[in-house]
């Protein structure tokens, strides 16, 4: 037997400690990208979080330093810094050291909190180059310093006493480590969006967000928690009914909290939360909300006789939730996550008690609010009324009926392999560049699909009026996994699908048409990370037999600079994709050793669907306004 296939004891290894958290970093916050960069900052943000809800902190500031550290500081207890018998170390040396070490395993010290893994503020020191951490308590300030997760000798000292009056508190700041993450450039927006969303879920509690690099800064505080979170939400929207409807209630040590109001929009935007932490997917929180909200609408139509025109048949949860903006939120003392990234929440018994909630309070709501119960009901009425019309057509109009043909669309052009893993679908704009991408592309893994003009608006047209579209049918066909509620990601025939369009105003436009559709219709393929937007180069700069592509004006001047000695044999810039051939399309968009490609993804799904609204909805200030302030940030919109 050849040596390098032996498997024995020798083999084995043991990641002890915070090793195995610097090994295999993706286990403990999701990914090595912005993504898990911007994690680390809510994992130390959340122990903060979790004092306010203990009751102890009313104030948290996040702050983004010159030399590429953060800081989070709040008015809390402070970490412990006795002696821990166990280990014969700080209290504080072994939180930020030992994974699972916290004070959140018993609930005495904390009744609801979002990091009951214990792995948090340890796995940020695991995966920090440097690592500073301030205390105030016991009547002084405290200092501790770690590098790579290992605490360094004599580091942990008293400073100095408190004076008369000074607040106790923790201090994080650390320095990811360029080593383990692919961008080490924190994004001011990202962590604005997520803040702001943890002061609206925690009431009273101020937090600050200031970047010393730009000089921005943005404090949040909300005394009227989630119910401004739903008028933040319906800002740009018309409501139709003026107060959001609020209530509250607790059962079993589980709180719960919602709010909602019925808009005229087709969208509907339902979030929901478990101790803070955003469930994406959503979990029994949210199933009990939507089953006891559809049964109390019905049961109130029917006793008003509201109904009479659905031939008996009551309304769907659909019809119910048509431009319903809500916000659920429960606080439990040991919520069970679906692993530590947290984006389902499966406690069983959650459903029962937000069921009871709502179908009790919201009962009470409509009876004492006719007027409102009557606006919500007609407008669920008019969705169903449009639902059934759909159905009933001939036309393939509807999702079944239009997509159940197993024929692919004729302009596909698709690949040779039918391993969704191993394909990628070009959805690109035109005719012209779309012969230009089938002929340049690689058969075997890349398909093309070119689209012709500019698809429907689906923020401002119900689902039957969507598929009627040409474009869109195609498009939905090509993908194989349907539309809506019927949509199944495993039928996805494409891991990868991949939106190219020109680089300009018309382009942009068409980008964010596509992104409207799969954010409404489609946002599991968003939230698997399995749509991207092709950046094909602006410019193409010759000299003395050398080719340089540059993506920009910035680029383009420091390549004239660098490469050709300010005196380039030619420069050509690209207006369109069109005007590329099957080669240079090939060899700069499209070919994977050399392309640039930009993953979609909802960071925050209430921030996205407010974006949307603001974008594609039907109220043009709010749209003039954000194109004002955002105009010279960015190339197009990244969800």
């Amino acid at each position: 037997m050849s040596q390098d296939n032996e498997y024995g004891a020798g083999q084995i290894q043991v990641l002890e400690g915070l090793e195995a958290v610097r090994k295999r970093p993706a286990m403990y916050i999701g990914s090595t990208d912005s993504r898990g960069l911007h994690h680390l900052v809510y994992e130390v943000v959340d122990n903060s979080i979790d004092e306010a809800l203990a009751g102890y902190c009313d104030a948290i500031e996040v702050t983004l330093h010159e030399d590429g550290s953060v800081s989070v500081s709040d008015n809390g207890r402070g970490i412990p810094v006795d002696t821990h018998e166990q280990y014969d170390r700080p209290a504080l040396e072994v939180i930020m050291t030992i994974l699972h070490a916290g004070g959140k395993f018993d609930n005495k010290s904390y009744q609801v909190s979002g990091g009951l893994h214990g792995v948090g503020v340890s796995v940020v020191n695991a995966l920090s180059k440097e690592l500073e951490v301030e205390v105030k308590r016991d009547g002084a300030l405290w200092r501790h310093r770690f590098e790579l997760g290992e605490p360094l000798p004599d580091e942990f000292t008293r400073v100095r006493d408190l004076e008369p009056g000074e607040d106790t508190g923790t201090v994080i700041r650390f320095w990811p480590d360029g080593d383990i993450f692919e961008t080490d450039e924190f994004e001011f927006k990202t962590l604005e969006n997520r803040l702001r969303e943890l002061a609206f879920l925690n009431s009273g509690v101020e937090i600050t967000l200031t970047d010393e690099r730009t000089e921005q800064s943005s404090t949040f505080l909300f005394e009227g928690g989630i119910r401004e979170f739903v008028e933040y939400l319906d800002e740009t929207k018309t409501s139709l009914h003026d107060d959001v409807i609020y209530y509250e209630d607790e059962s079993d040590g589980i709180a719960v909290e919602i709010a909602m109001q019925a808009t005229d929009e087709l969208q509907g935007s339902v979030h929901a939360f478990a101790n803070n932490i955003n469930t994406r997917e959503g979990g029994t929180h949210l199933t009990g909300f939507k089953t006891a909200l559809t049964r109390v609408v019905n049961d109130y139509a029917n006793s008003e006789g509201m109904l009479s025109d659905l031939d008996g048949e009551n309304l769907r949860g659909e019809d119910v939730r048509e431009g319903l903006t809500a916000v659920i939120s429960i606080k439990h003392p040991d919520p069970q996550f679906e692993g530590q990234t947290k984006t389902k929440l499966g406690n069983s018994e959650v459903r029962g008690i937000v069921e009871s909630v709502t179908h009790e309070k919201l009962g009470t709501y409509f009876e004492e609010n006719p007027n409102v119960a009557q606006a919500i009901i007609s407008k669920a009425v008019e969705a169903a009324r449009a639902r059934k019309a759909a159905k009933q057509a001939e036309e393939l109009t509807r999702r079944k009926s239009a997509l159940e043909s197993t024929a692919l669309p004729g302009k596909l052009a698709d690949c040779q392999t039918r391993d969704p893993a191993e394909s990628e679908l070009f959805v690109v704009e035109g005719d012209s560049a779309g012969g230009s991408a089938k002929q340049g592309r690689d058969r075997k893994f890349q398909a093309i699909l070119p689209l012709r003009g500019k698809i429907l608006n689906v923020e401002k047209h119900r689902l039957d009026r969507i598929l009627q579209n040409n474009e869109v049918r195609a498009l939905i066909t090509a993908i194989g996994a349907g539309i809506g509620d019927e949509f199944d990601i495993e039928d996805a025939r494409y891991n990868r699908i991949i939106l190219m369009t020109d680089a300009d105003v018309d382009g942009a436009h068409i980008r964010t048409l596509l992104l409207t559709l799969l954010y409404r219709h489609m946002r599991p393929l968003i939230e698997a990370g399995y749509v991207y937007a092709a950046q094909p180069p602006l410019y193409r700069v010759r000299y003395r037999g050398n080719t340089y592509d540059a993506m920009n004006e910035e680029e383009r001047d420091r390549i004239i600079e660098e490469k050709c000695n300010g005196n380039p044999t030619q420069v050509q810039r690209f207006k369109g994709l069109g005007e590329m051939n099957p080669d240079q399309l090939w060899e700069t968009t499209m070919k994977p050793e050399n392309r640039v490609l930009k993953r979609i993804t909802i960071e925050d799904a209430a921030a996205a669907d407010r974006m949307f609204n603001i974008l594609m909805g039907d109220a043009v200030e709010p749209r003039k306004e954000f194109i004002k302030e955002h105009a010279t940030e960015a190339e197009w919109v990244d969800i």
